[in-house]
């Protein structure tokens, strides 16, 4: 697909990662990998708008058909508790339509999406998470920053935040929508990408946090179900 970034829009930092957008390249699957974040994503008329939880492994999609583009916003880590009005561990590794989540609400957003001009959508998508009136979980969200830091343990930053791992673990799991060890995995993988393409992968693995090569390797095929080097060759780094 053909996928765009946009900034969040000001006012939604704290809230928002970015919005984004993508036009469908038919036959073409996607492999979406795990980042931290929930999204609320128009899919088309077809499938509407859809709550997109947090997940722990790839997720693959397609092939692609000749149809809409879709249209999302991308809820910070931290966040998503807050706009969902429900424990973001509810919806982890699924996808659920938004009228399940927010009843009517759901259902007028999805209804505004769907007759609007295809570059009025990603407004519509802003205007339905302020209307929310959320407020993160600072807790929550400088928990995500520690644990994006490499060689950070559980323990320590839940020392840090001055709470004890079980509730740093329950903050999480509401506000993010999975606990402190699998998001300091998701962190440690979006470090790997960040590492210059031409370091031996033993140097990236070393730079992103990981134990060993072979660590890195059991850890990627894991939460992309590819092996590095297939992985590596077209990853980029998104907005979270």
């Amino acid at each position: 697909m053909t996928y765009r970034e946009y900034r969040s829009p000001v006012g939604l930092e704290p809230l928002v990662a970015c919005l984004w957008a993508s036009d469908p390249v038919p036959g073409r699957t996607t492999r979406v990998i795990p980042d931290g974040c929930v999204d609320l994503v128009w899919f088309g008329a077809e499938q509407g708008l859809v709550v997109v939880g947090a997940d722990t492994g790839p997720w693959i999609s397609g092939p692609s058909a000749a149809g809409d583009s879709t249209y999302a916003i991308r809820l910070r880590p931290g966040a998503a508790g807050a706009v969902l009005g429900l424990p973001a561990s509810e919806v982890r590794d699924s996808r659920v339509s938004a009228d399940l989540v927010w009843g009517a609400e759901g259902r007028e957003l999805e209804d505004a999406l769907m007759t609007a001009d295809p570059g009025q959508r990603l407004r519509i998508l802003t205007e339905g998470v302020l209307r929310r009136h959320a407020t993160p979980d600072p807790l929550a969200l400088a928990a995500a920053r520690k644990l994006a830091e490499p060689g950070v343990r559980v323990s320590a930053a839940a020392a840090d935040l001055g709470i004890s791992e079980r509730q740093l673990n329950r903050r999480l799991q509401n506000a993010v929508g999975y606990g402190p060890k699998m998001l300091a995995r998701v962190a440690r993988l979006r470090r790997l990408i960040a590492q210059p393409g031409d370091d031996p992968l033993a140097i990236r693995a070393f730079a992103a946090g990981y134990a060993s090569q072979a660590h890195m390797t059991d850890e990627v095929r894991r939460l992309t179900g590819l092996t590095p080097v297939h992985f590596l060759k077209d990853a980029a780094l998104t907005a979270a």
